[in-house]
């Protein structure tokens, strides 16, 4: 059986501001692991519906804050999923950084914007009451849970999460080929509805149904 848990975020604001892009760089190497992840993973949690143009908050703030669309735009194709952990995350973003300052004259600063604020978040669980046995029920109930429960299955790491979708689909299930094409999904393309999409219509190929006409 698959129990579906949805999250809610306890935010922590720690306290530390960006004015320009210098300070931005040097709270990025001295701020916890957990606020790179805040800043970059749960993007997403926060942009549930549409596909965000600049999808971390180091992008966004630089390019609508400080108007630097050239470095949002190399902050925004940074994949977070595709860094084995956040340190790993935070010394590239550092490096993206670093040499966009470094082919500068002047560091860009806010004139008329908001500085970019640190903060943190911790994930809570909040159990659904919705389980499935079978990927028919797996499938019907992904249609109809909130979208924080895509977020905690699908975006959190492994490692936090109570179920592991791709796993109960390959053990429990049988469905290995399944489990791998999920396993597959890039979080990081779309938003959390656009994911919930894709994962319902591998659902639905794996049930030998076709999409409407």
């Amino acid at each position: 059986m698959f129990g579906f848990t949805g999250c809610i975020e306890l935010r922590e604001m720690l306290g530390r501001s960006a004015w320009d892009e210098r300070e931005l760089l040097i709270g990025i190497e001295e701020v916890p692991g957990d606020s790179i992840f805040y800043h970059t993973h749960s993007y997403f949690l926060r942009s549930r519906y549409l596909a965000a143009p600049y999808p971390n908050d180091f992008a966004t703030w630089a390019a609508i804050q400080v108007r630097d669309r050239v470095l949002g735009e190399r902050l925004a194709v940074i994949d977070p999923f595709e860094f084995a952990d956040v340190e790993t995350l935070r010394a590239e973003i550092i490096t993206v950084i670093d040499t966009h300052l470094a082919a500068l004259q002047m560091i860009p600063r806010v004139v008329y914007g908001q500085p970019f604020e640190f903060m943190r978040s911790t994930i809570i669980e909040i159990p659904t009451g919705i389980a499935a046995r079978t990927l028919q029920e797996f499938r019907d109930a992904l249609e109809r849970v909130d979208l924080s429960v895509i977020y905690y299955h699908f975006f959190e790491p492994v490692s936090r999460r109570r179920h592991d979708p791709a796993s109960w689909l390959e053990h429990a299930l049988g469905l290995p080929h399944l489990a791998a094409q999920v396993g597959r999904l890039n979080p990081y393309v779309g938003s959390l509805e656009g994911f919930r999409a894709r994962l319902i219509a591998l659902c639905d190929e794996a049930l030998g149904k076709t999409p409407d006409a």
